[in-house]
């Protein structure tokens, strides 16, 4: 049998603690702390917990050359071999070597390969977790965790400030003054088919392409983008817009135009919210957009590179910013957030994690006429 490590892990010294009584009775302050090791290997669904025996015997092969190990393999080897981190040529090893090639060729900087896997959250609801920590009032966070830094940054001068003149007023100005993040959508009046249509040309559509050799083909759209390669796709939940189905879509750039897909096992308003990690005053919304990159696209250009993680993260922030400026402009309310399930949405789009994966949700609609959650609106430009 042949041997290797697999392509990428990282290994953490982690240190947890917990409320002891034995050790409260016997005099010490009730704590007991245990330390252990945590494996993190992208290829992998999860962490391991391994022990330092484990951490040096990973470390004893390569990730490229394969070792021949005579027969019969020692205990830690096996369990090195069952949980993923050492791969074998063995066909009874062979769901982690399948999985550590498939990673292998997705072309990842390892350490951008392993935020990825390790942000992702399976359902969490993280509204319920602020309330039970009290961090979901200002109060409360003042009380967990005291004062924030300021809101603005004092640095020391060579001289003095240098005053700018405030130019006037424009139409774009007194448009981002409106740009407010809605958290009070009308959970009745649906979307008009018209408003929705422009909201995607604006955001999402190709305005032209080019093809520079067979296969490669750039597009133009009104957001840039890393490499000009414009690698997110937007998969839509519709809710509630005039003509179209309630379900789940990929919007197709090129054509404008909605591809159906598969329901969700869950009704559409309850997979809305688990969505959005059991924030409901997003999931409300008439329409919700994932967006998703196709990073297997970004890296076709930016193979384990140390940035691409980087400019896929800023073309969704670009993306964002466009679409909140659109639904402002024509009168609707939108959002985006990243405290969001992905691996709920990764399930119910057949988005293979690593290769496309959601980065952020958002979405637009109209807003209610009254406000119970608050709102960020300090100009009052809204309400």
């Amino acid at each position: 049998m042949k041997v290797r490590r697999c392509t990428s892990v990282f290994f953490e010294p982690r240190e947890s603690s917990r409320f002891d009584l034995g050790s409260l009775l016997s005099g010490g302050n009730g704590v007991m702390r245990e330390r252990c090791w945590v494996a993190l290997a992208p290829h992998l669904d999860g962490e391991l917990r391994v022990s330092e025996e484990d951490v040096l015997a990973t470390g004893r092969y390569s990730p490229e050359e394969w070792t021949v190990l005579d027969e019969p393999v020692d205990e830690v080897l096996l369990r090195l071999l069952a949980c993923g981190l050492l791969i074998a040529d063995a066909e009874v090893h062979g769901a982690h070597c399948l999985a550590d090639e498939r990673y292998r060729g997705l072309h990842w900087w390892p350490l951008a390969a392993v935020t990825q896997q390790a942000a992702r959250w399976n359902a969490v609801d993280s509204v319920e977790s602020m309330q039970r920590l009290g961090t979901d009032t200002v109060a409360g966070l003042l009380r967990s965790y005291g004062a924030p830094p300021s809101a603005t940054l004092e640095r020391k001068g060579v001289g003095a400030d240098v005053p700018l003149m405030r130019a006037e007023t424009s139409e774009l100005d007194a448009l981002m003054e409106r740009r407010v993040t809605c958290r009070n959508f009308d959970s009745e009046r649906p979307l008009e088919q018209a408003l929705f249509a422009q909201m995607l040309q604006r955001v999402f559509s190709a305005n032209g392409s080019i093809a520079q050799s067979e296969g490669v083909e750039f597009l133009k759209k009104y957001t840039p983008s890393g490499g000009g390669l414009h690698a997110t796709e937007a998969y839509l939940v519709v809710q509630r817009v005039e003509g179209i189905d309630p379900g789940l879509y990929h919007y197709r750039p090129k054509d404008h135009a909605l591809r159906p897909l598969s329901p969700p096992t869950l009704p559409l308003a309850e997979f809305a919210c688990e969505a959005m990690a059991g924030q409901h005053w997003f999931a409300q919304a008439p329409v919700l957009v994932i967006y998703a990159p196709r990073i297997t696209r970004s890296h076709w250009k930016y193979r384990n590179h140390p940035k691409a993680y980087r400019a896929l993260m800023l073309d969704v922030g670009h993306l964002s910013q466009t679409l909140y400026l659109s639904a402002t402009d024509l009168g609707l309310g939108a959002f985006v957030t990243a405290a969001i399930n992905e691996v709920q949405i990764e399930q119910a789009f057949g988005l293979p994690a690593l290769e496309e994966g959601p980065f952020a949700v958002g979405g637009f609609g109209w807003r209610a006429l009254t406000q119970e959650i608050a709102e960020f609106d300090p100009m009052g430009s809204v309400w």
